[in-house]
């Protein structure tokens, strides 16, 4: 008697890609992305064809507009860790930049409270 084989388990299981595999193994941005790191595409980000099915395209995609790195996170269904190490590489590689990473004392009401806002809906969303 031989085994069964459920031929789309097995294919299901195999398209599956544990997160550090997308960082190769490491655990640290190469530089300083706080949750609340407001991120945007820069030009250069629209001239490459970026896969629908790539996270890296996805986490592209999504920065389209000003993006919190906690919003990016859940919008891409990936871990905080994991999108900050791709954020840190496609920043270095020039497809994105931080915008702005912290309120400063002369940031305004609306400012503060629409990064708070920001941050939340992030944060719940992971």
């Amino acid at each position: 008697m031989t085994p069964h084989h459920d031929d789309d388990e097995h294919v299901h299981t195999a398209r599956i890609v544990r997160p550090y595999a997308l960082t190769a193994g490491r655990t640290r941005a190469s530089i300083d992305l706080p949750v609340e790191a407001i991120i945007e595409q820069q030009p250069r980000a629209t001239e490459r064809e970026w896969s629908e099915h790539d996270q890296v395209g996805q986490i592209v995609s999504a920065c389209a507009g000003r993006t919190s790195v906690a919003e990016i996170s859940a919008a891409v269904h990936l871990p905080l860790g994991v999108v900050r190490v791709l954020l840190g590489d496609l920043v270095e590689q020039g497809y994105l930049k931080v915008a702005a990473t912290t309120l400063t004392d002369t940031s305004s009401t609306d400012v503060r409270q629409d990064l708070i806002e920001r941050t939340l809906r992030g944060l719940r969303a992971i």
